[in-house]
């Protein structure tokens, strides 16, 4: 009785739960999207060439993508504490790797691992989290969603204050130390309730489970607008600054103007989730896209007040897109395979993150201009609101 009063859906415990996890949500996405901080400093540190560091990167993106979706879903009848703790193992291993190895060989079996750790500790607590609540499901995944896009926001420049100041493997073992002690205390609070269901389901009956999944129409049309709901925004992060640049903005101010997308989004991945919890994540959802949508569009009109409301528009849409496709997925699938599920269309968000950022450079290179590329990006967008709408039309 007293363990009842204690763990109740939307009680002090699961408060506790989702505050953890905002946490270390911080620590895996804005690591293996700083890539593009990583790059001189490595390649001066080891003698490696950028083009051989693009190639380590990018099988950092794979494993944190696709390798922790396929973690997700053949490790959902394993304990979520025991899988934290073994990727807080794995990092803090990793922390100190730099001082052995040399090589690019070297470098992308660290990396490769640092991406399956990361990416494995924010599919197991953004499926996680939502368990423990009811009646505030959305603001809680728009509270651990918060800390993902403080991630977004504080690591690329820490890793550059790091690697400025102390050298890149010294950086490394700092910031991975820290890293590592957030997974260890989300191991220690991030387990699912005691009241929620758990599948126990083998191999063999997750590929069948897959099988069957996949002859479905509605997760086709999901499959396809949960991916394109993220490939808008990497297509966009590919070509941003510059677009921003060629209209008048300086340099520096156009890194800035990229960078409150993500400040507004993290306002919106809040209210967002309370938004969800009035009016059903479904809408909030779809919302979320249509204002991504229209400041797309807005890209296209030269006037720097156009611009600004675009900027505004586009982080509204990011962080409502990116805080409540979770709880949309498990209004339409049993919440008893929560990993499966989130890793499983993990994957098909890996694919997009490797095919559109090279899609977006090439874009713009080839059509002389951003219109291809901007169009690419709102048809993304639609396409996702599109499959989206009709697959959850039931």
């Amino acid at each position: 009785m007293r363990t009842d009063r204690v763990e109740r859906p939307d009680g002090r415990r699961s408060w506790l739960v989702a505050i953890i996890g905002a946490v270390a949500m911080i620590f895996t996405f804005g690591t293996p999207l700083s890539y593009g901080i990583f790059r001189e400093p490595f390649s001066d540190a080891f003698g490696t060439a950028p083009i051989a560091l693009s190639g380590v990167f990018a099988v950092m993106l794979f494993t944190f993508f696709i390798g922790s979706g396929l973690v997700g879903v053949f490790g959902t009848r394993y304990s979520a504490r025991a899988l934290l703790f073994g990727c807080a193992v794995a990092t803090a291993a990793l922390a100190p790797s730099l001082y052995l190895v040399s090589s690019a060989v070297g470098l992308t079996l660290v990396f490769a691992v640092l991406g399956l750790a990361l990416g494995t500790v924010f599919v197991l607590l953004a499926s996680i989290v939502p368990r423990w609540f009811e009646t505030r499901r959305g603001a809680a995944t728009g509270l651990i969603f918060v800390g993902n896009g403080l991630g977004l926001t504080v690591l690329p420049p820490l890793w550059q204050f790091a690697f400025t100041e102390v050298g890149v493997r010294r950086g490394f073992l700092l910031i991975m130390s820290v890293t590592a002690g957030s997974f260890v205390l989300a191991a220690l609070v991030c387990r699912r309730p005691r009241w929620a269901t758990h599948s126990s389901a083998d191999a063999a009956e997750l590929v069948a489970w897959l099988g069957r999944l996949g002859g479905t129409r509605t997760f086709r049309l999901l499959f396809v607008g949960i991916a394109l709901s993220f490939a808008w925004y990497q297509l966009l992060a590919a070509y941003a600054v510059e677009l921003f640049a060629t209209r008048g903005m300086t340099e520096a101010a156009a890194s800035v103007a990229f960078g409150l997308i993500g400040g507004v989004s993290i306002i919106s991945r809040i209210g967002s989730g309370y938004l969800a919890d009035v009016i059903g994540s479904r809408r909030a959802f779809l919302g979320s896209l249509v204002c991504a949508a229209v400041g797309i569009a807005l890209l296209f009109v030269p006037a720097t007040p156009g611009l600004l409301v675009a900027v505004f528009l586009i982080g509204l849409g990011l962080g409502g897109s990116a805080t409540l496709y979770i709880p949309l997925l498990m209004t339409v699938y049993s919440p008893e395979k929560d990993t499966a599920v989130v890793g499983i269309f993990n994957v098909g968000i890996g694919f997009t993150a490797l095919a559109m950022p090279p899609l977006g450079t090439a874009s713009v290179a080839y059509a002389d201009g951003f219109h291809v590329a901007v169009l690419l990006t709102l048809g993304a967008t639609v396409g996702g609101l599109w499959a989206i709408t009709i697959g959850t039309a039931d």
